[in-house]
């Protein structure tokens, strides 16, 4: 990791937003921390995002003529390996990949009236152990980490330990000692979330079973076929010797997902219907994934980013940050960060963005709950998702505000691909889902004048939430009003991080009262113009066309 020079500010005495702040300064090197806190995650479809080979578009005869939006398109591992490469995830300031599931999906495709559907998502698992062809090999994947952490950005998977796909004409149900097939879940109380089956035809892993069971023959004849049996089993024996679990179901599936950590070098995951596991199966999961990455780091020396852990983060469908550290189920409340999470994905931001009159209202609402109840912990915000019907711009009429409440906002930000470049979510012939999961709109941002503006605000937004800390991890404090001004402080140990940030500013000249942050004298740059000024009276002058200012110290 690079060090750098960083100006700290220590005997500082502040008696108000308008009065001089009276600092000694001194240079100090440190190490740029890494905080999850404070990162950026780009959420993708692997298989709608880039077609970086042709060739493994069509696989397991799945030819079938599909609903809207509902086969495989064509995107896989190694296109996204491409965009990483030209930079684009650089360019936003991306600190990590979340890709859906790339484990091999049901050969056969459903059909529930509105067309066939394949598991092109990701969601429906044939077997664990495998990486389906459409999305690459792996060989693709050890090349993707590998380019990934070159650039400084962490590899993220998705995982799926509730069910297994639906059965089709060419994918058998797992054995009743696997699986269960029914009863469907009715959601009113903590049972029937966790002991039922989300949807008809979509066999629900028995989680709850301590009881040895049999591989399925399925998976055995396929392991067979492909000459991998005898390794498969060795492992298999290993791993159980190992942990003493018993070979239940669940310990099957947690060996098969945290091998892709100690082969990969993958960095987190991305847990998958939370609520409807039990809680204590994340927290084996946890475990295990924590052993692998130590496992990797051992083995990987020189690929080892930092001494950052193992990052996973859960979907429990409704959780909001108002609920602090619990989920509700009405007859049980579960602690999921005393359960293996360190982060939980926030679906609140959303409404939160909409409902609340301000940015202030927003920004500060977030910041005084993750520096005070969430404070050991982290939230996951977005404004648009693969499954949610609501997304907070549907019609993508705000793109720049969207940018600017997300990447601003305190907690760990979550962008959707797409988001950055107004990617339409509403697609006419789909259904469902289908409508938010179109092809990523890479010919818009060559022709189209208006989405490369809107991509360039989300760059600028990007980099600088990268490059400091303190907007993601900070305290946060408004200094006026009207033109609304803030800044964000950040400190540990020899690192310290500060910035101010002006919203809905006038364009042309700006005065800009810094005096709670910078010194007299100092220069500073705005990082979305980039224009440069020097703190005169504790004020500096920018002068740009924008109607927002970045301003940092300038190095």
């Amino acid at each position: 990791m690079k060090k750098v020079i960083v100006i700290l500010f220590v005997l500082t005495f502040v008696f108000s937003c308008t009065q001089k702040k009276k600092t000694e300064t001194i240079f100090v090197s440190y190490e740029k921390p890494f905080l999850w806190k404070s990162a950026s995650i780009y959420f993708l479809l692997t298989d709608r995002f880039n077609n970086g080979d042709t060739s493994n578009d069509v696989n397991f005869d799945r030819t079938k003529e599909t609903g809207k939006l509902r086969g495989f398109e064509g995107g896989d591992i190694k296109g996204i390996t491409q965009k990483i490469e030209e930079g684009y995830f650089t360019d936003l300031g991306i600190n990590a990949i979340w890709m859906t599931p790339i484990v091999e999906q049901i050969h056969g495709g459903t059909d529930e009236g509105t067309g066939v559907t394949y598991g092109y998502h990701g969601y429906w698992t044939k077997d664990w152990t495998a990486l389906d062809p459409n999305f690459g090999t792996k060989e693709d994947l050890h090349q993707l980490v590998k380019t990934a952490h070159k650039k400084g950005i962490r590899i993220i998977l998705d995982a799926v330990i509730n069910h297994t796909g639906p059965t089709t004409a060419l994918d058998e149900v797992w054995s009743k000692e696997w699986v269960r097939t029914e009863p469907n879940c009715n959601y009113k109380d903590y049972k029937s979330f966790v002991t039922c089956t989300l949807v008809e035809n979509l066999p629900d892993i028995k989680t709850e079973s301590n009881e040895n069971v049999e591989l399925p023959k399925q998976l055995v004849e396929k392991w067979k076929k492909e000459g991998r049996y005898e390794q498969e089993i060795a492992e298999l024996d290993a791993f159980f010797k190992r942990t003493n679990y018993p070979r239940a179901s669940r310990y099957y599936i947690i060996k098969w997902l945290t091998d892709y950590i100690k082969e990969f070098g993958i960095d987190g995951y991305r847990a998958d219907t939370v609520k409807h596991i039990e809680e204590s199966v994340w927290k084996e999961f946890k475990e295990e994934c924590d052993y692998s990455f130590k496992l990797w780091k051992k083995n990987n020396p020189t690929k080892v980013i930092d001494t950052t852990d193992f990052y996973l983060v859960g979907e429990v469908y409704g959780y909001g940050i108002d609920s602090g550290k619990y989920y509700n189920f009405s007859d049980k409340k579960v602690d999921y960060f005393n359960n293996g999470f360190q982060s939980l994905i926030n679906f609140e931001f959303k409404w939160n963005a909409k409902q609340l009159g301000s940015y202030e209202e927003l920004f500060v609402k977030y910041a005084t709950i993750l520096q005070g109840e969430l404070k050991e912990y982290e939230i996951l915000n977005y404004l648009t998702s693969h499954d949610d019907g609501q997304p907070f711009d549907p019609k993508r009429e705000k793109p720049f505000e969207t940018a600017t409440k997300l990447l601003l906002a305190s907690g760990t930000s979550q962008i959707y691909y797409g988001d950055e470049t107004a990617r339409n979510l509403i697609i006419e012939g789909t259904n469902g889902d289908a409508t938010l999961r179109s092809n990523m709109n890479w010919s818009e941002i060559k022709t189209n004048k208006q989405t490369q503006k809107i991509l360039e605000h989300w760059q600028k937004l990007g980099q600088f939430r990268k490059n400091h800390i303190a907007i993601g991890a900070g305290k946060h404090q408004m200094i006026i009003e009207k033109p609304y001004t803030f800044y964000r402080t950040y400190s540990k140990g020899e690192y310290k991080d500060e910035v101010v940030i002006g919203l809905d500013f006038p364009k042309g000249e700006k005065e800009i009262n810094v005096r709670v942050v910078f010194n007299d004298g100092e220069k500073i740059i705005d990082a979305y113009s980039g224009k440069e000024a020097k703190v005169n009276n504790g004020k500096v002058i920018i002068d740009s066309e924008f109607d927002i200012v970045l301003l940092e110290i300038k190095n």
